[in-house]
């Protein structure tokens, strides 16, 4: 199963480099830059859901590889995880100029290959890291709080349902949040202890 898994993925990967519609396509080139459509377990019970890939990623393909990536291991380390324990991926798949915020459409335009990723992996628990994520993911499952503010729904645990079954959603500060907001520290930790909670329940 997992050998067709991979198999997909490696497909989308290939759609990926050639998806020349994309208006980040070009700058991906200029720059020598990878797409980065995500990695990790791909039977895993949690997926983490970034925004858009930064400049560290785009150079190696790999999703959260840079100081926001460093800050998230040492979370996932907080709860018992490791990187190889959970799928990681991005809304966008490729990095926009400047890190700027995604657009909204070059939001829509990934937005198939994010579905896709995860009919593949079939995850129970889909943890959204920033607002641009945690809309996208709410409104994708009919979630009537994808209006909100993510200083109102982190760390919450919302009930979806997705094809494959029932889902939880937990919106979470994304990792970089505590270099430019150091306050909000505190609240990333205790937001992780609330998914190490959901994860406890989900394999109970």
């Amino acid at each position: 199963m997992k050998d067709d898994k991979a198999t997909q993925l490696e497909e989308m990967e290939e759609e990926l480099r050639n998806l020349e519609a994309s208006p980040l396509h070009e700058y991906r080139k200029e720059n020598d830059y990878q797409p980065v459509l995500g990695e990790g377990d791909l039977d895993a019970d949690v997926m983490l859901v970034g925004e858009a890939p930064g400049a560290e990623e785009a150079r190696t393909g790999r999703p959260f590889v840079g100081r926001a990536g460093r800050v998230l291991d040492t979370l996932l380390q907080s709860i018992g995880l490791d990187r190889e324990d959970v799928y990681i991926t991005n809304v966008v798949k490729d990095r926009p100029p400047g890190n700027r915020d995604p657009r909204a459409e070059e939001i829509a335009l990934y937005a198939p290959f994010l579905r896709r990723q995860i009919d593949i992996v079939q995850p129970n628990v889909i943890a959204t890291l920033g607002r641009f994520a945690m809309t996208f993911v709410l409104r994708e499952y009919d979630a009537p709080l994808h209006s909100q503010k993510i200083g109102d729904l982190h760390g919450e645990v919302i009930h979806a349902d997705a094809p494959h079954g029932e889902l939880l959603i937990v919106p979470l500060y994304h990792p970089a949040a505590a270099f430019y907001n150091p306050g909000l520290e505190d609240a990333i930790q205790e937001d992780f202890q609330v998914l190490k909670q959901v994860l406890t329940r989900d394999r109970g």
